[in-house]
Parts: C-alpha cells; sequence; structure tokens
C-alpha cells in the first residue's frame, strides 16, 4: 500500500478536485499533476536517497518514512489552497521513495536465485493488492466527499508497529550472496523500467477522465475497473516466476509489453463502459510481469554494498517515467481525443514488440 502504487489512491477524487479549484487557470494540468508530482519528486531524489538509506540503516529509514507518509498523504482532508496541496505531494514523494527502496533492496538480503524471484512475485502482488484497496475505497470515498480519499493514507499509522517489530535488517556478514560479475552499469534496466513506468501509468492518469466523462460512469464504477487491473497485476506478478523459468529477462519483457498492447489497442476500439473490465485485466496482467520482471532483472545484477544505491537509481527510473507519462502524452490525447490515444498506443507497441523481436533473432 505504500510503494509504487501509493500515488493513485486519488485518482477518482481528481475530476472532483479538478471542480472544486475550477476558478485557477490551467486547472486540468494541476489535477493530473496532483497524481504525477510525488514521482518526479521520487525520481530527483531516489539517487541520493539511496546513500542516505545505506548510511543510516533501512529499518530507521523505514520508520521516518512511514510516519511522513501518513501525515503528508491525509493532509488532503484539510487543505485548502492548491499551494499547500502541492507542497504535501512533494513530501509525500520522498516517503514512497524511501519505502520502495528499503522493500526492494531488503528482498536481496533476504533471497538468492530463484527463491527470490518467487518472492519478488508475491511482493509485487501485495503491491497490487494494496493498489485494489486503494483504488476501490477511494472510489467510494470519492462518491462522498472528494477529500475523505485522502484519509487513505492513514494507514501508515498502522503499520509502523509492525515496521517497528517485525522488520529485521541484516548485515553483509549475515548475507551468503551467489558469487557474480557486476556489470559496469545498469542503464539499459533503469531505461526499461522507466519506458514500462510511461505506458503503465497511462492507466490512473487518462483512463478515470476517459471512464467518468466520455461513458459518464461513477467514481465507484471507475474505482473498481482500476482495481481489477491491480488485481490481475498481482496475477501476472506471482505468474513471473513460472515464465522467469523458460525464457531470458529480455524475452520475459517483450512477452509482457505484447499483453499491456493488446489491452491498450482494445480500449481504442471498445463502446461499452463495462468491457473496461477486459482491457483492465490484460493491462494489469502484463504490467505485473513487467514491473517484477524489471526489478528482478536489476537485483541479478547487484551485491550487498550496491544494492541500496542500485535501488534508489531504479527507483528514480520508474517514477520518472510515472511523472513523465501524462506530460509525454497530453499532446497526442489533445490532438486525437482519449480513446483513440489508446488505440494509437497499442499499434504503436506491437510495432516495438515486432521490432525488437526480429532484432533479438538477427543477434
Amino acid at each position: 500500500m505504500t510503494t509504487m502504487m501509493s500515488n493513485v489512491a486519488i485518482i477518482t477524487a481528481l475530476p472532483r478536485f479538478q471542480d472544486y479549484f475550477s476558478s485557477i487557470n490551467h486547472i486540468e494540468f494541476y489535477s493530473r499533476l496532483m497524481l504525477t508530482l510525488p514521482s518526479v519528486i521520487i525520481a530527483l531524489f531516489s539517487p541520493f536517497l539511496g546513500h542516505i538509506i545505506f548510511k543510516y540503516g533501512k529499518k530507521t529509514s523505514a520508520i521516518l518514512a512511514l510516519t511522513i507518509f501518513a501525515i503528508t498523504g491525509s493532509s488532503g482532508l484539510f487543505l485548502d489552497s492548491l499551494e499547500a496541496f502541492l507542497f504535501s505531494r512533494a513530501l509525500f514523494g520522498i516517503a514512497i521513495a524511501t519505502l520502495m527502496i528499503v522493500s526492494t533492496s531488503l528482498v536481496g538480503d533476504y533471497f538468492q536465485g530463484e527463491a527470490r524471484h518467487r518472492f519478488m512475485g508475491y511482493q509485487s502482488a501485495f503491491m497490487s493488492i494494496g493498489g485494489v484497496i486503494f483504488v476501490v475505497s477511494g472510489g467510494l470515498l470519492s462518491d462522498i466527499n472528494w477529500r475523505f480519499t485522502f484519509g487513505i493514507y492513514l494507514i501508515g499509522f498502522l503499520l509502523l508497529p509492525m515496521i517497528i517489530f517485525f522488520l529485521v535488517e541484516k548485515s553483509k556478514e549475515q548475507i551468503e550472496e551467489e558469487v557474480q560479475l557486476v556489470p559496469a552499469n545498469l542503464l539499459g534496466v533503469y531505461f526499461l523500467g522507466f519506458f514500462f513506468m510511461l505506458i503503465f501509468f497511462i492507466l490512473p492518469t487518462q483512463m478515470p477522465f476517459l471512464i467518468m466523462d466520455t461513458f459518464k460512469a461513477s467514481g465507484k464504477l471507475t474505482g473498481s475497473i482500476i482495481g481489477i487491473a491491480f488485481l490481475t497485476n498481482a496475477l501476472g506478478a506471482i505468474y513471473f516466476s513460472k515464465l522467469k523459468k523458460k525464457y531470458s529477462f529480455s524475452t520475459v519483457y517483450l512477452i509482457a509489453l505484447t499483453i499491456v498492447a493488446t489491452g491498450l489497442t482494445a480500449v481504442g476500439i471498445i463502446h461499452n463502459v463495462y468491457y473496461f473490465y477486459l482491457t483492465a485485466m490484460l493491462f494489469g496482467f502484463g504490467g505485473g510481469i513487467m514491473m517484477t520482471n524489471v526489478s528482478a532483472w536489476m537485483l541479478s545484477k547487484t551485491t550487498f554494498e550496491k544494492r541500496v544505491k542500485a535501488s534508489g537509481y531504479l527507483t528514480s527510473s520508474l517514477f520518472l517515467g510515472q511523472f513523465a507519462s501524462p506530460i509525454v502524452f497530453y499532446p497526442i490525447v489533445r490532438n486525437l481525443g482519449v480513446q483513440n490515444f489508446f488505440l494509437a498506443i497499442g499499434i504503436f507497441l506491437f510495432i516495438l514488440v515486432l521490432i525488437s523481436s526480429l532484432y533479438k533473432k538477427l543477434v
């Protein structure tokens, strides 16, 4: 609940938030920025946070971050200026970044090889289930009052005792690592993480506006559709370890991208709002495979000394993709319309998969 998808809890509140601040110029942009501002803060600060966490310890960092998460996340219950909202979302982003780096690096500390792949699937699945709870709850609460959605983040206070009493931080001496060569850089993996999130974040930044504005659906229905995507995201994450037994990291990435492309293309051609449940299932399942694949790929190339810092750079790449997504795609959405945009991106991804597959065979 507190990492990758935590900032999407407010997606169904954004149209109402936009109405509340309708007197402000360019509020359409600022409403989307509410969702993506934490992402750019995470992208900017994660590399530095990785060094700080390595120095001061993962458990101490997690306790502080979870406290900030709860306070700044829930501040939307009472804030009444756009500037204050944006500032609180920026601090919220720092908390998410810290929690993301800690959780990813701890998996590398605890597990090796196939056991790591399997556990990372479960970890990603629990992240997605947290997303389901957040989005569905947010949809229900936004139908009552858009401010109530921010109260979901108070869950951070309930999680604090679990961090304090149950989180175990291991030292290098306690970890038996596989002997391997660590490459000079992980830029390729970081870029694939960025590209994955650039595409995947189309779901929370564009889908609510398509469903609620074009198809006139309620916040409850919209939240349930996006919740289905997160639920199947969990299934895809769990399925990752089975695919990894048969295929390389790069092949698994292309398989997942094909599934996502199918879901996006389908969104572009349907005319019944209830068909969005099917497209969301495809989109979520493929996204679950991709996210787990990228994280496992990174951990397979790092050792204890590099793990926290590498997790920081990967976190930065992922959330830079989140922030860039609405900015990169805004001109396309404006010119094509939301539904035609989905069709165009889906076709583009199919072409990209075809070119990449041919390139792999040639080399």
